[in-house]
């Protein structure tokens, strides 16, 4: 099949070249790229007989400033139509969250902190439940999913800058919503973002995109603050994300 196409091409195209050359294409062009790198190639061939020495006095110089035009003019209409890369908004779900150690995240009254802590019963609506955006990435990857977080019911969202020497964990209110649609690599707003890497299921970690090496984490001991942390560090990095129980509202306690 391939032979065959590259047989009609090669004949389609011989009429139509200057007097003296002819067209032998010896690998087929794979891609849409190619096929119009070809026909721009061909066309200025055509569009230069009257300019061009005929027969045997066609050079090879010749030929290569033509393709070296062809090849200019498809780089300025790239750059002229290429857009910035951002990360885009895509969708929301709703989850309920809870570390290796089986604790809820639950917010401090009046404080913009959150503790891990093992709940009793008649306590499950103390649990924060977060809403996961997920965005698509400029460049999307197999290995993690862009996310950001924000507490149910709230504009509070969590957020990951530095503060001193290390990256610290925040929670932020975000009046406008709007304007994290879409998220400009190397802004201040990537700090809002974190990417979402599954371990197993319904298991993750959340890792901060503009510090790719710390983590959301709790500690070892129970009802201490969530913060960053390196991998390295003795803390808990593995989260499970469930669907939330309809009968828990989520909220401070």
């Amino acid at each position: 099949m391939q032979s065959e196409m590259t047989c009609n091409v090669s004949e389609m195209w011989s009429p139509k070249m200057p007097n003296g050359l002819d067209l032998e294409i010896t690998h087929h062009p794979l891609t849409m790229k190619r096929v119009v790198n070809l026909i721009i190639a061909m066309e200025r061939l055509k569009g230069n007989v009257s300019e061009s020495p005929r027969s045997t006095e066609f050079t090879d110089e010749n030929l290569l400033n033509m393709l070296l035009e062809s090849a200019v003019e498809e780089r300025i209409v790239f750059e002229r139509t290429a857009t910035p890369a951002q990360y885009k908004y895509k969708f929301q779900n709703l989850y309920s969250v809870m570390d290796s150690e089986q604790r809820h995240l639950v917010r401090v009254p009046n404080s913009m902190e959150l503790h891990a802590v093992m709940l009793q019963g008649g306590t499950g609506n103390c649990q924060v439940q977060l809403n996961m955006a997920t965005y698509l990435p400029p460049t999307p990857s197999a290995e993690a999913v862009t996310v950001t977080l924000c507490i149910k019911d709230t504009n509070l969202y969590l957020s990951c800058h530095k503060e001193g020497d290390e990256p610290t964990l925040h929670l932020e209110a975000v009046d406008d919503k709007d304007s994290l649609l879409s998220i400009t690599p190397g802004s201040d707003m990537v700090r809002f973002l974190f990417y979402k890497h599954v371990t197993g299921l319904n298991n993750s970690t959340l890792v901060s995109v503009p510090f790719s090496s710390w983590y959301i984490s709790t500690a070892e001991e129970n009802n201490k603050p969530v913060e960053m942390c390196q991998e390295t560090t003795r803390r808990h990095r593995i989260f499970k994300f469930l669907q939330p129980n309809p009968e828990v509202d989520g909220g401070e306690c």
